[in-house]
């Protein structure tokens, strides 16, 4: 039936009995939302950490107040329909649920985080009905935009930028000569480093075109396009921001474009250049659709209109939801104890002696334990470095964007060059990753590293978590260790020679003492 074409009385009831219906399914609704965050408290609070530590996802704190401002919009259509809970949505609770346990295992933070914020989104979905579900469906994957992700990229938009600014700075008539992430000009040197790579420009980007995109067209594929230019605008735009300031400093003989003026300049022309493409892009908006003249009222025919139906969707939510907690901690405590004592590695005809110190040296973050230490035969000597990891979690795992051997952030290291190579490790074959990395003191480090999970090797960042993972599913010991072995050198082709040499004679040693580690469990 149509609202409009109710009798008076009749009106009055549809009225008093939506409103009831609201002020259940809201109760009901706050009660389960707090039970999630409550039983996944831990989760919540480092999302909310890393909003607040950094620039890139300050945003998060935005997220959901927008979110409710888009649902107030539609009121007026709330108010005609019954909310209904519905079974419909259980079977992806229990998928997001599975998808922060292996998160949890594997310690992937966006796993996590991103599992958590799906979880909300379905509880709502399913106290609420598929009918309320379908009106809201933007406010409600717009709180995906919570989801702390996108360091991933940071690499390749860094390597993107300098290509660009290469290219760009050729082109205007200027010598220049890149080695790595420097970019040496007759002027002066520039670093590209973390802050350069735009990612917080492109994050920035995607969210505000996704909600300006909702707000101003109606058909999908306008609001395709823009989103799309509004994640390439953004990129292109730092790219040119890289040029301008290098140009500056170097026209200016170093005066303008740097320090503090850097920033500065960059976020001004970001600020523009967005600007520019939200006003070219309103040229095209779209009008609101029209109002309905009769809007239907009635309860979701997808959902369940008893109060004890309800509530039994709404236990069955709760169970599928606040399980996965119990099952990490059960997991956790089947993995064992996390102390580790690393022996010395005994090679033989190679003697071991205290690492000098250098400008450079691995440095991995809170690993369970740490062997560093130099083995030397006759005038050759290699450095090896051990981070050993057991009980993993959020702020203590082995494969993190803070365990890199050049941090992103730094502006004293450079990794001039990096690749993968096969190596002899005893009797084995095994892809390693490669790396030439420069110190502030000019001195050049040629470094390979590989990780070893409980017995298997692998140089890659992927494969190491899905085996971590794995481990701790199956609820044994995580036991894992990155490993680096790394020489001072001015010739390549003889550091190569050298580690090669180093690592077949020296893994049996390596290998045994990761066993003994791994037996203390």
């Amino acid at each position: 039936m149509k609202r409009d074409s109710l009798p008076f009385d009749d009106f009055r009831l549809v009225d008093v009995a939506l409103r009831t219906a609201w002020q259940s399914a809201l109760v009901t609704l706050t009660v389960v939302l707090i039970a999630i965050l409550v039983a996944y408290s831990r989760t919540a609070a480092s999302m909310i950490d890393t909003w607040g530590r950094s620039e890139t996802f300050a945003h998060g704190f935005f997220v959901a107040p927008i979110s409710l401002w888009l649902v107030w919009r539609k009121r007026d259509e709330l108010r005609t329909m019954s909310p209904s809970p519905t079974w419909l949505f259980l079977p992806v609770m229990g998928i997001a649920g599975f998808g922060w346990l292996l998160g949890e295992l594997g310690a992937v933070n966006a796993l996590s985080q991103g599992a958590l914020v799906t979880m909300v989104i379905t509880a709502i979905a399913t106290v609420l009905g598929v009918r309320i579900t379908r009106a809201l469906l933007f406010p409600l994957g717009f709180l995906l935009f919570m989801v702390p992700v996108g360091e991933f990229l940071l690499p390749t938009l860094m390597k993107w930028t300098a290509d660009f600014t290469l290219l760009a700075v050729r082109a205007s008539g200027v010598p220049v000569y890149r080695e790595g992430m420097l970019l040496v000009l007759p002027t002066g040197r520039w670093s590209i480093v973390e802050a350069c790579s735009g990612v917080r420009y492109l994050i920035a980007s995607l969210m505000v075109g996704t909600l300006f995109a909702y707000l101003n067209y109606r058909a999908p594929w306008r609001r395709m396009v823009f989103v799309g230019i509004a994640l390439v605008v953004p990129i292109i735009a730092n790219w040119l921001r890289a040029y301008m300031i290098v140009m500056l400093g170097h026209l200016s003989n170093n005066r303008l474009a740097v320090g503090v003026d850097h920033l500065i300049y960059g976020w001004l022309f970001f600020g523009v250049v967005m600007l520019l493409m939200f006003w070219i892009g309103s040229l095209w908006a779209e009008p609101d659709a029209a109002h309905r003249t009769g809007i239907r009222v009635g309860i979701d025919p997808t959902g369940t209109t008893t109060r004890v139906a309800q509530w039994r969707v709404v236990s069955a939510l709760l169970l599928a939801a606040t399980a996965w907690p119990a099952a990490a901690n059960w997991l956790e405590r089947a993995s064992g104890p996390t102390l580790v004592a690393l022996t010395p590695v005994d090679v033989a005809g190679w003697n071991r002696r205290e690492v000098e110190a250098a400008s450079w040296h691995p440095a991995f973050a809170r690993p369970t334990a740490v062997m560093h230490e130099t083995l030397q035969r006759d005038d050759t000597s290699v450095n090896l470095y051990i981070a050993y990891y057991r009980g993993q979690n959020a702020n203590h795992k082995l494969v993190s964007s803070d365990n890199a051997l050049v941090p992103s952030e730094s502006t004293t290291l450079m990794r001039i060059a990096s690749g993968q190579r096969n190596a002899r490790l005893g009797d084995v074959e095994v892809e390693i990753a490669t790396a030439q990395i420069r110190g502030p003191d000019g001195k050049t480090f040629d470094a390979w590293s590989w990780y070893w999970i409980d017995g298997k090797l692998t140089s890659n960042d992927v494969a190491a978590k899905l085996l971590i993972t794995w481990k701790r599913l199956l609820g044994r010991p995580d036991d894992a260790a990155a490993i680096v072995a790394y020489v001072a050198t001015s010739d390549v082709r003889r550091s190569t020679e050298t580690l090669q040499m180093f690592l077949r004679e020296a893994w049996p040693a390596m290998e045994t003492t990761l066993l003994r580690a791994r037996g203390a469990s």
